[in-house]
């Protein structure tokens, strides 16, 4: 059972991460973007840049996200309360992202310990 726990809570994280990557570009580029600051959409770099390492299980890409995403969550409440109409909307998903593949990585971790000690 806990193998299959872990399985279940990489695709998760995976997805997550995935989706949270994509609609960070579309956020800073096409859905809401900040006047003068579609920079800002470099922020996904980081997240497509561990992708492939989580993607695979690599312990080191997955203990590195669990330290980004808490700010990509700070980021994301901090506009979405701060900011109105579509753009809060888009930080509010962002949000949400941010905090399920938080969980879900930390459910892999988990999970990956329990069946070590079976």
């Amino acid at each position: 059972m806990p193998a299959r726990s872990a399985a279940v809570a990489a695709r998760i994280t995976i997805a997550a991460v995935l989706a949270l990557a994509l609609l960070e570009i579309l956020w800073e580029l096409l859905l809401a973007p900040l006047p003068g600051a579609r920079w800002l959409a470099l922020k996904a770099l980081p997240l497509a840049v561990l992708l492939p390492g989580v993607a695979r299980g690599a312990v080191r890409p997955r203990q590195w996200l669990v330290l980004l995403l808490p700010w990509y969550l700070a980021e994301a409440l901090v506009r979405a309360l701060t900011e109105s109409g579509r753009h809060a909307i888009v930080a509010a998903m962002a949000a949400v992202l941010a905090a399920a593949a938080f969980g879900a990585a930390m459910a892999w971790f988990r999970a990956e310990k329990r069946a070590r000690r079976a």
